[in-house]
C-alpha cells in the first residue's frame, strides 16, 4: 500500500468527482482510477459506490476515509518530528576516534579547545581504529581524530579527505613505582630474565608501533607477555596494580606520572616512539551534508596549524 493511493481516496471523498480528483492529483483519469481499484484491493472491499452520480463512499469507505485522514495526520506529525531531530542534530559535531584517544586525549583537547574556539556540541562515538576510519569513510561521522606513524599510515586517502595535524605525543614503557619509587619492571630488564609484558592485543594498531619499538630498539627487550587487551586503558589498570610494564602514549599517564603511581620504565634507553594524533575530515567537494559548525571548527583548526 502507498501513501500516495490514501491521498487519492481522501481527495475523491471531498470532490465526489474521479475526473476532477485526478485533474488535482495531476495524473489522467484512468490512472487514478488504477490506483482506487489498488487501495480496494489492498483492503479487500469496496471503498467506492461507481454507481451513483456524484460518486459516493459506501459504508466502508466513509469508515476508511476517517482511518485515512488519521493515517496520514501521524504520518506527517511523524515526518515533523524527524525534522526536529535533525536539526536539532545540526549543530552536534560528530566526533569518531580510536578508544585510547577517546579517553586520554580528547577530554583535554576538547576543554582546550572550548577556551579558544567557543562553545561546541559534541558527539563521541569511541572505536577500534579501523572502525573508526570506515565511519569516515562511509560518512557516519564529521571528523575522525587518530594517531598516525610513517610505518602504520591509515587507508585514508588524500584526493578525498584532507588531514591537520593537532599535536605529538610518545609511546613509552610505564611501570608501577616500588618503595623506592623505581619502577617495579625495568627495560632492557636483567641480564637472562623475562620482563613481565602488558601487550596490546595483535591486531591493535598500538601492537604495531610496539613490534616496531622492540625491532629497533640497541638492545632488544626480552619481554614475556602475560595480558593482552586492544584498550590502552587496560593496560594501564593492570600496570597500576603491579602486574608488569606496559606501553602507553604519554597523554594516557599524565596524572599517574604527576602522582609518581606510575614511571618510566626505560629511561634513556631510546625504547620509545613519537607519534602524530592527527585529524581527518571529507573534502567539501565530496560531502553532501557539511555542517556549518565541523566547517567552522576546521577552518579555526587549519588557521591554528598554519600559524
Amino acid at each position: 500500500m502507498e501513501t500516495k493511493w490514501l491521498e487519492d481516496f481522501i481527495s475523491l471523498a471531498e470532490t465526489r468527482s474521479f475526473s476532477r480528483s485526478a485533474q488535482l492529483r495531476h495524473v489522467t483519469q484512468p490512472a487514478f482510477s488504477r490506483r482506487i481499484q489498488a487501495l480496494e484491493a489492498w483492503t479487500g472491499i469496496d471503498l467506492v459506490d461507481r454507481s451513483s452520480y456524484p460518486t459516493r463512499l459506501t459504508p466502508a469507505g466513509e469508515t476508511f476515509h476517517a482511518q485515512a485522514l488519521e493515517i496520514l495526520n501521524a504520518l506527517q506529525t511523524t515526518l515533523n518530528m524527524m525534522r526536529g531531530h535533525q536539526a536539532a542534530g545540526q549543530d552536534m559535531i560528530e566526533f569518531a576516534v580510536p578508544h585510547t584517544l577517546a579517553f586520554t586525549f580528547f577530554p583535554h583537547w576538547l576543554m582546550d579547545l572550548r577556551q579558544t574556539f567557543g562553545a561546541v556540541k559534541t558527539r563521541l562515538t569511541a572505536l577500534n581504529v579501523h572502525d573508526a576510519v570506515l565511519r569516515l569513510t562511509e560518512g557516519g561521522c564529521d571528523l575522525l581524530i587518530a594517531y598516525h606513524h610513517a610505518s602504520q599510515p591509515l587507508q585514508i586517502g588524500p584526493e578525498r579527505y584532507e588531514m591537520l595535524k593537532l599535536t605529538s605525543e610518545t609511546l613509552a614503557p610505564y611501570a608501577k613505582a616500588g618503595p623506592d619509587g623505581r619502577p617495579l619492571f625495568r627495560l632492557p630488564g636483567p641480564p637472562g630474565e623475562r620482563v613481565p609484558f602488558l601487550a596490546y592485543a595483535s591486531g591493535a594498531y598500538m601492537a604495531q608501533l610496539v613490534a616496531l619499538i622492540v625491532r629497533q630498539a640497541a638492545q632488544p627487550p626480552q619481554l614475556e607477555p602475560i595480558y593482552e587487551t586492544d584498550m590502552a586503558e587496560g593496560l594501564k589498570a593492570m600496570a597500576l596494580e603491579g602486574h608488569g610494564l606496559a606501553f602507553l602514549p604519554a597523554s594516557s599517564v599524565r596524572k599517574e606520572l604527576k602522582s609518581r603511581r606510575l614511571v618510566a620504565a626505560a629511561g634513556g634507553t631510546g625504547l620509545e616512539l613519537t607519534m602524530e594524533v592527527r585529524i581527518y575530515r571529507e573534502r567539501p567537494g565530496h560531502t553532501r551534508h557539511a555542517k556549518a559548525g565541523a566547517l567552522k571548527l576546521w577552518d579555526f583548526l587549519r588557521a591554528q596549524s598554519e600559524a
